[in-house]
């Protein structure tokens, strides 16, 4: 057989079923040993939105999503979406071509360094030097990705390494356990836990993954501890739960913000600092930190670390829940969450403001509580990058971990439409949405070809400003008021829709939000909403949340 042949019986080995890209010469060999294989091949319109597509279908499986480009700029082309997936600890194998290894030593046409170009942003990159290897290389590539903090791997395959002769057998799949926490550890987080009186959780991008937000809801119910999330971290204690404080990332501050001010020690779970530098929550003087993630806390002067749990979350979880039952069942909860009663309702007080206003161009806040009647708990929320993504992620909460998926680590704006195929392929059962701003939908616009051609019924609802929204945010917080030219054109979205052979709708009107997704969702295919969008809300908010006073 072909190395391309063993490549892709690799592949299968390791549960491959979906490769997402846009081949080129290099990969010809594979791309026929591909015609022969049950995986099937997405053929996307952008590298980058294949990347993105790899990305949600490995955030929300668990298991390596694949994209694939040729050398060159089809490699080039994958950086953003690959180094959005490795900074949002997202499973993703990538594989390129490359030139023939005859040609790699000198100035060759389309050949580049590629590896070299995607060591900084991936776990781990590798040229695929003989075909004894291919074996050895795709097992370590998804055991990479897929262990713990997961990210991106890369595999390059020369065109003429792929066309050679090949024996070998895939190597066999053998999962990995996760080790568990120390047991002195865990005695010192319980040790720490009573002694505190006013502890707060922060829970970030690793409280969602591996079962950990049912041990972390177990912890909130026995100690009586408010859990505040991060963006990333929506739904690893559910909206509905007196022990969920909402959200927090906004750099100029929020309710939560003064919770954690007022703390005496905050637990972070699965906190990642690329969510939310801790010089933005932990102010002042630096409260001290019990860490429980799966990796060793960064360095960092604001996150002075007092425990450091370094273990499968789940686990260590159990283990510090286990212990609290077993030798202070008496004393449990250790807190009265009632305490935490007020500030919760003060939030969701203020998270309701605006949610029936009748203006339009529509606010925010109405947009958001539109969209949020008309989502099950299930149904999954992509927010692309833009003055859309504070919204969402401010006011949409979420009652199921992993359902509200939102750029943060890198924050790359075209994330969402392309994401939304990769969410819909992994969860085919849930409704999911995609909000956009014009400028990031526009990004990736072909893709809706992509997801026409599948019929795949994902909504893509567009916020229409017709301007940078969040640059010009961001500039008028930092130069009272002024901005730079920051304005463009929009094309017309029904008509836009009708090209791609889609439904479309714009509203032009208060109160059309909830029925119009109902009948996005009704349509066979994807279907595109615009909403026009009144920001001028973002100044109010900010000079708003600027003027807090919050009694804790």
């Amino acid at each position: 057989m072909k190395a391309s042949d063993l490549f892709v019986r690799c592949l299968e080995a390791e549960g491959v079923r979906h490769i997402f890209g846009v081949p080129g010469e290099e990969n010809a060999d594979l791309m026929i040993s591909l015609e022969d294989s049950e995986i099937e091949f997405v053929l996307c319109r952008h590298e980058q939105s294949a990347a993105f597509i790899a990305d949600t279908y490995g955030r929300l499986t668990g298991q390596a999503g694949v994209c694939l480009g040729t050398l060159g700029p089809g490699a080039t082309n994958l950086v953003t979406g690959v180094a959005d997936a490795n900074m949002d600890r997202s499973p993703v194998v990538v594989i390129t071509g490359q030139a023939g290894t005859d040609r790699m030593h000198k100035e060759s046409h389309q050949h580049m360094d590629v590896v070299a170009m995607f060591r900084p942003i991936t776990k781990w990159a590798q040229t695929v030097q003989h075909t004894s290897t291919i074996p050895e290389i795709v097992r370590k590539a998804f055991k990479t990705a897929e262990a713990e903090k997961p990210g991106a791997v890369l595999i390059e395959l020369p065109e003429d390494i792929a066309a050679s002769d090949a024996q070998g057998v895939p190597l066999p799949v053998n999962k990995t356990r996760r080790a568990a926490a120390d047991h002195k550890v865990v005695a010192q987080v319980v040790e720490a836990l009573r002694a505190a009186r006013n502890p707060i959780v922060l829970a970030g991008n690793g409280a969602v993954r591996k079962r950990a937000s049912r041990q972390l809801q177990r912890f909130a119910e026995l100690t009586g501890i408010g859990v505040v999330n991060t963006f990333m971290g929506k739904g690893a204690v559910p909206r509905s739960d007196p022990h969920c404080l909402f959200t927090i990332g906004l750099q100029g501050g929020d309710y939560v913000n003064a919770a954690i001010d007022e703390a005496d020690l905050v637990i972070t779970v699965g906190y990642d600092l690329v969510e939310y530098g801790p010089s933005y929550w932990n102010r002042g003087t630096p409260k001290p930190v019990i860490h429980i993630d799966f990796t060793p806390a960064e360095i960092d002067q604001a996150y002075p670390v007092a425990v450091e749990v370094v273990a499968d979350i789940a686990d260590a979880l159990w283990q510090i829940n286990e212990t609290l039952e077993r030798d202070h069942a008496a004393a449990l909860p250790l807190l009265d969450i009632g305490e935490r009663a007020k500030l919760r309702a003060m939030i969701a007080d203020d998270l309701a403001a605006e949610a029936a206003d009748p203006g339009f161009p529509v606010k925010p806040q109405r947009i958001l509580s539109d969209v949020r009647s008309g989502m099950g708990p299930a149904d999954i929320v992509l927010s692309d990058v833009g003055a859309h993504k504070m919204w969402v992620a401010r006011y949409y909460q979420c009652d199921e971990p992993n359902t509200c998926l939102i750029s943060n680590g890198f924050c790359s704006m075209g994330f969402a439409l392309p994401g939304a195929i990769g969410a819909k392929l992994a969860m085919p059962d849930a409704n999911v949405l995609a909000v956009c701003g014009d400028a990031g939908f526009l990004m990736n616009v072909q893709d809706l070809e992509t997801a026409a051609r599948l019929n795949l019924n994902i909504v893509v609802m567009v916020w229409v400003d017709g301007e940078y929204g969040l640059i010009k945010w961001k500039q008028q917080n930092h130069f009272d008021g002024r901005h730079s030219d920051l304005s463009f054109t929009n094309p017309d979205f029904d008509t836009l829709a009708k090209a791609f052979g889609i439904w479309g709708r714009t509203i032009d009107g208060p109160g059309q939000i909830e029925g119009s997704l109902a009948d996005a969702f009704a349509q066979p295919g994807p279907a595109l909403l615009a909403v026009p969008v009144d920001y001028g809300e973002n100044t109010k908010l900010t000079q708003r949340l600027g003027n807090l006073v919050v009694p804790i």
